[in-house]
């Protein structure tokens, strides 16, 4: 059956026109966007200014609706839910569980955004969830989160990359198994990194929201049209007999929706490009409404292709259960008999999945950097730079052609380690418990950050309660990791030592992804405690402070509301000794030289020492 996919055979020049001009048009529409709202585009492109980082306050809720469900459902969709609809013990649950779970923390942000935003001063400052780490905790933490984000998005990138290639490579009928088409796909990787981050680099995340609302339409129209004409054609006709036959409600499906829900949604809440929309929401109004009709919109786009793998599993039951068939091409395998023309509409669709998703985590990954960035006074151009290195480094590895779901659970569970300690920190007060005057303690930045570090143990722990020393691919017998971490990439197998159906299956995998936040989370308000019964008050202050990057103004150094001093209830209260506080270095009875110190404006950038000659 491997020779039917070769009947794939759209021209590569016609593939190659149609990923060139989609991603010209994009680049066109950056402009457009620019010259739009913009005075001078060319000041702007040269010194970006705060709108270019964040469009803040200027998204209605259609803008925040279309660019979530459009730059959240990426090229990798054609992979992920086709198979769990592809495989008989997944089935329903499974698709279910994934089309939700993509959802969710949608929903979850309409109630944590406002929060976030505020913590941060995000009407007028803030551009990110790894912002609210700074406020809340400090220093150490926001380089815990920014690295967690920068990883999991990294990762994303790297899964976008290798499935655009993969689905370039498989309708021009190369052979995506083996090591011919790498040189190919490499070149669409690159076409698709390199027109995204110029059209991002120059129009910042205006371009991609701007972009986002027709891509949101392109998006809905042709996979309307491809649900027509792959469920209609004689071919792909299946009876209700066999659909019945070939679906079901299993355990294993059953236990596949708890892994996704906590994994998509722990790894979503790292997203910063998700949290961009946050800030750019003209009102929380407009975000809500906007974040729920993107979650309306996605659910129903992920339960098109689950059913699309269900109908072709259907189809073909026994070349599925043989392994003629790979669960993973299923929707392929339906638009196969379809014309070229289908083809084409095809590559158009997966083309504007992929750059509205990369071109968003780029900006996501620049949101990392901008606020170090434009409070001390330094231009945004550096986190153009930063991108590139992400960018290189994601085609080298998508080269190597991982397989799409793995690469997500490894990054997934990564961040379930850090989920509950970080947002746990919206708890700002201790909380009484009413017996023997015991309380639960608001995190602490060292409580929060050991909390992170238990959850990395936990895993590493199941791993060797499950035996895994080594992360290698039941399938293909790949090695991904010898190391103390190889159980990050989940290789379990059954007891008899088989594989699971997917990468995604199995109640040792749901396991580890329930035990680890609750572990986590558990381990942030014990070591909080720990923390402030040996620390007293001071263990509210941030754990780690930069002289050179936490200036007074900033919240690392004056936090309000969490201040370095308690009430008599152990709440905390706002302290009114700013430079005392904020300058631990000092006793009480030393004095603050302010004529040897840098000053910070009130826009939070770095103010020189006056000159001997200014006394």
């Amino acid at each position: 059956m491997a020779s039917d996919r070769e009947e794939f055979n759209v021209p590569e020049g016609g593939a190659w026109a149609v990923l060139i001009s989609l991603l010209c048009f994009f680049a066109l529409a950056t402009a457009i966007a620019m010259g739009l709202s913009e005075k001078s585009p060319l000041k702007a492109l040269i010194r970006p200014s705060d709108a270019f980082l964040s469009a803040r306050g200027t998204a209605g809720w259609y803008a925040v609706g279309a660019s979530f469900f459009a730059s959240g459902m990426g090229a990798w969709i054609v992979y992920g839910t086709t198979e769990m609809g592809a495989t008989r013990a997944l089935s329903w649950w499974a698709v279910i569980g994934y089309a939700t779970a993509s959802a969710v923390p949608a929903v979850l942000l309409c109630f944590l955004g406002p929060v976030v935003k505020k913590s941060v001063g995000g009407d007028s400052f803030g551009f990110s969830a790894t912002d609210f780490a700074l406020e809340r905790y400090g220093r150490l933490m926001h380089i815990h989160v920014s690295c967690v984000s920068c990883f999991y998005m990294y990762i994303y990138i790297v899964a976008e990359l290798t499935s655009i290639g993969n689905v370039y490579a498989l309708l021009v009928g190369k052979d995506i198994s083996g090591n011919e088409s790498e040189s190919y796909t490499t070149r669409v990787a690159i076409a698709v990194i390199v027109a995204t981050w110029a059209y991002t680099a120059a129009g910042g995340l205006p371009a991609s929201i701007f972009t986002d609302k027709f891509q949101g339409v392109v998006i809905a129209a042709v996979v309307t049209l491809l649900t027509i004409a792959t469920s209609t054609l004689k071919r792909n006709e299946v009876s209700k007999s066999e659909f019945d036959d070939a679906t079901g409600w299993f355990s294993k499906g059953f236990e596949t929706l708890i892994t996704l829900w906590i994994a998509i949604t722990s790894a979503e809440l790292f997203n910063q490009g998700t949290w961009q929309r946050v800030f750019a929401a003209r009102s929380d109004k407009d975000m809500r409404i906007g974040f729920l009709l993107g979650a309306v919109l996605v659910t129903l786009i992920m339960l098109f292709f689950g059913v699309m793998g269900m109908l072709a599993y259907a189809n073909d039951r026994e070349a599925y259960d043989t392994f003629q068939k790979l669960a993973y091409l299923s929707f392929f395998d339906l638009l196969l008999p379809l014309p070229r023309a289908w083809h084409y509409v095809t590559l158009a669709l997966l083309t504007t999945l992929a750059a509205s998703s990369v071109d968003t985590l780029q900006n996501g990954l620049s949101a990392v950097l901008s606020r170090d960035l434009v409070k001390h006074g330094l231009s945004p151009n550096w986190s153009r730079l930063v991108i590139v290195g992400f960018n290189i480094a994601a085609v080298v590895q998508a080269a190597d052609r991982f397989e799409v779901v793995p690469l997500f659970l490894v990054a997934d569970l990564v961040c379930a380690t850090s989920v509950g300690p970080l947002f746990f920190g919206l708890i700002k007060h201790d909380i009484p418990l009413g017996l023997f005057d015991l309380k639960i303690p608001a995190p602490t930045e060292l409580g929060a950050f050991l909390g992170c570090l238990s959850g990395i143990a936990t895993v590493m722990v199941n791993g060797e309660i499950n035996d895994v020393n080594k992360a290698v691919n039941p399938y293909t017998g790949k090695v991904y990791d010898k190391s103390a971490f190889a159980y990050f990439w989940l290789t379990n197998t059954k007891s008899d030592g088989t594989p699971y159906e997917c990468a995604l299956c199995g109640t040792k995998t749901m396991v580890t992804f329930i035990v680890t936040p609750l572990i986590s989370t558990a381990a942030c308000f014990l070591f909080s405690a720990i923390d402030i019964y040996v620390g007293g008050a001071r263990a509210r202050e941030p754990f780690l402070v930069v002289p050179r990057l936490d200036c007074v103004e900033d919240g690392v150094l004056d936090k309000v509301g969490l201040a370095k001093k308690t009430d008599g209830d152990g709440v905390v209260a706002p302290s009114t000794d700013v430079v005392t506080k904020a300058t631990p270095k000092l006793s009480s009875g030393e004095d603050d030289d302010d004529d040897d110190d840098d000053h910070c404006l009130e826009d939070g950038r770095i103010e020189p020492p006056p000159s001997s000659s200014s006394n």
